[in-house]
């Protein structure tokens, strides 16, 4: 009788066991099936960084001297800023998630081969086919000096023909600086101000453009400003409809001095185009000394 009780026992305890190694299996064999909205987030960072430059008379230092630094040069040390968060974040991924991007784009193209070919050559993808260390530092070294050629060449030809920035926008930001699965930063050096001769458009109280003289002739240059420019309805003309996939980084606001409330009349243009044409994220600040606006810059770009 014993025995039996036993037996009875000892099958019970098999049974258990077998049943638990069974569910250990089930759990341990499911597969993991990342969602579409996971395997999106994964894409995503992957960084597609463009840069668009103003290299109208702004950079003139005769024209506009700056005795702590000239503007052009502050331009430099920002896009030196970008370039070494993008370096900070390929150095950070492993080599098989590499597909990143860096490029830098003017609108015109400067009437100059050399700044041209400079240009080219600061475009780079970097992948888990190409990359190695020493094409890293290239393209470090390649941020940290080309960069200051090209303003020298602009400066040295003395032939500024404006920055069609609005054009840009309406014909070329989607092609150039937006792809899929990526995360797209599209960094705008400018002093804020648009004007180019071939794109004067003005619809209502809307335009293309905007220098002083605009602010000055719409009378945005005293205490109500900002009650004029809403019930009126004075801002940029949206140049598209949907930038929902790209982030806009504007850098080197230089405002003219004889209006207190330039800056304020400026950024609030430019954020007004932005949520207008539904920009996905975007900040815009004024020309800094760039040991100020180093940590904004690499914190826009690499903390998101």
């Amino acid at each position: 009788m014993k025995k039996s009780i036993n037996k009875i026992l000892l099958g019970l305890v098999l049974i258990v066991f077998t049943s638990c190694v069974n569910d250990t299996e089930k759990k341990v064999s499911k597969p993991k099936v990342m969602s579409k909205q996971a395997s999106l987030s994964a894409s995503n960072k992957n960084l597609n960084i463009s840069f668009l430059l103003d290299l109208s008379d702004r950079i003139d230092p005769i024209k506009y001297p700056n005795e702590s630094m000239e503007y052009y040069l502050r331009d430099v040390a920002y896009i030196k800023s970008v370039s070494d968060a993008f370096d900070t974040h390929l150095r950070r991924k492993k080599i098989r998630g590499m597909n990143d991007k860096i490029q830098l784009y003017f609108d015109p193209e400067p009437r100059n081969q050399n700044i041209n070919t400079i240009s080219k050559g600061l475009k780079y993808n970097i992948n888990r086919s190409n990359v190695t260390l020493e094409l890293l530092d290239k393209l470090k070294e390649s941020y940290a000096l080309k960069p200051k050629e090209i303003y020298d060449l602009a400066i040295i030809d003395n032939n500024y023909v404006g920055s069609d920035t609005w054009r840009f926008f309406k014909t070329k930001v989607n092609d150039y600086c937006v792809e899929e699965n990526y995360r797209n930063i599209l960094v705008v050096l400018t002093d804020g101000y648009i004007y180019h001769e071939n794109t004067k458009i003005k619809e209502g109280n809307l335009t293309t453009y905007l220098t002083p003289k605009v602010i000055r002739g719409f009378k945005l240059n005293n205490k109500d400003w900002k009650n004029k420019l809403v019930e009126e309805q004075f801002g940029f003309i949206p140049a598209t409809d949907d930038l929902s996939n790209l982030e806009i980084l504007v850098l080197g606001l230089n405002p003219d001095n004889k209006n207190p409330y330039e800056q304020e009349v400026i950024v609030k243009y430019w954020k007004d185009w932005f949520e207008a044409m539904k920009v996905k994220r975007y900040d815009v600040k004024t020309a800094e000394l760039p040991s100020n606006m180093d940590k904004i810059i690499k914190d826009f770009i690499l903390n998101n």
